[in-house]
Parts: structure tokens; C-alpha cells; sequence
């Protein structure tokens, strides 16, 4: 690991514009993921959820209020580019927050098959955030144009195993890279 004070200012400013660069790239690249449907990468109409894999890799290493602003931010993007009813910002909060805090817990090692756990688990966290937000809508408002309850919660566990499948499957190929620039460049402890 580098220490700031080795480094010019000039070499100092470079290298965190780069860092800046490619963490701001590849939220960009996971949120043009996220609309594309290639074939066989998605599972009864479901494809992974590129937004939440990059939130649980940006908090496996970091505390729970990165993790917390990291979720909000990024589900807010997503909202941007959707509807913003039901929010994914909560859900992306969430498990932001959660895997922080897996981690601080110690319950799990950092390693490729932890990770893909933890977004499997993650993936049916965020979705039953999501179904429960649409059935609050349900209850509070008569003519909400949401399927009633019953076909809520049948679709959401197709909905969250799907997505939780397919996410902890592509996990790796988000994690990896990311993880191994960030010990790099010293913004996280080496594994």
C-alpha cells in the first residue's frame, strides 16, 4: 500500500481523478446493464441486478454509512431511469447497510463464494423491500394499478429467486475487478 505523504501533490491529484473515474465508470456500466436483456442471461423474464451487486462490492469493505449513501445514491440513479414508485433507493439502503455490517460482524470471510452468498441474500432483501412497498401502496390506495396482494407475492418469489440466482452468479464478475483496483490503490484493506 501507498502512502499519500510518498506521493507528489500533482501524482496525488492524478491518481484519485483515476480512482474517481473508473468507481463513477463502472456505476455507469452497471446502470446501462441493468435495462439489457441478452439472451440466456436472464431466468423467467428476470435478468441480474447489476446495481445491487456493486452496492454489496462497494460495502464488503467499507462502513455501513458508505454503504447506506452508496445505496441511496445509486437507487436513486436507477429510479431516474424508471419509475420512481416503488423506490429501489430503500432497498439498495438496505443492503448496503446489511453488508457492512455482515462484514464488521465478521460472519462471513471476504472471498468469491461470500460474496456471491451475501448477493443472493441481498437480491431477496431488496425484492421483499420492494414487494412490501407495493402492497402498502395496495392497502393505502383503492385504485392502485398494481396486480392485488395475492398476485404481489406470488410474483415476488419468482421475482426475487430469479434475480437472486442470476445476481450471485454474475456477482464475481463485479466484485473482483472492483475489489482488486481498490486494494491497488489502498482505498480498502487488502484481502
Amino acid at each position: 500500500m501507498t502512502t499519500s505523504g510518498s506521493l507528489s501533490p500533482r501524482s496525488l491529484r492524478t491518481r484519485r481523478l483515476l480512482n474517481s473515474a473508473v468507481t463513477v465508470g463502472s456505476v455507469l456500466l452497471c446502470l446501462l446493464l441493468l435495462p439489457t436483456r441478452v439472451p440466456g442471461m436472464e431466468i423467467l423474464g428476470v435478468g441480474p441486478n447489476w446495481v445491487l451487486m456493486w452496492v454489496v462490492a462497494w460495502s464488503v469493505k467499507r462502513t455501513a454509512f458508505e454503504g447506506a449513501i452508496a445505496g441511496l445514491s445509486l437507487g436513486l440513479l436507477q429510479d431516474g431511469m424508471t419509475a420512481p414508485h416503488p423506490t429501489h433507493a430503500f432497498a439498495l439502503m438496505l443492503v448496503g447497510v446489511l453488508t457492512a455490517r455482515l462484514q464488521k460482524q465478521r460472519y462471513i470471510q471476504e472471498d468469491i463464494v461470500s460474496v456471491a452468498l451475501i448477493v443472493f441474500g441481498m437480491a431477496v432483501v431488496a425484492e421483499t423491500v420492494t414487494a412490501i412497498q407495493i402492497s402498502l401502496h395496495n392497502l393505502v390506495q383503492a385504485d392502485s394499478l398494481y396486480p392485488p396482494l395475492s398476485q404481489v407475492w406470488v410474483y415476488h418469489q419468482r421475482v426475487a429467486l430469479s434475480s437472486a440466482i442470476l445476481s450471485s452468479l454474475w456477482a464475481p464478475a463485479i466484485y473482483y475487478p472492483l475489489n482488486r483496483w481498490w486494494e491497488k490503490q489502498g482505498l480498502v484493506e487488502p484481502t
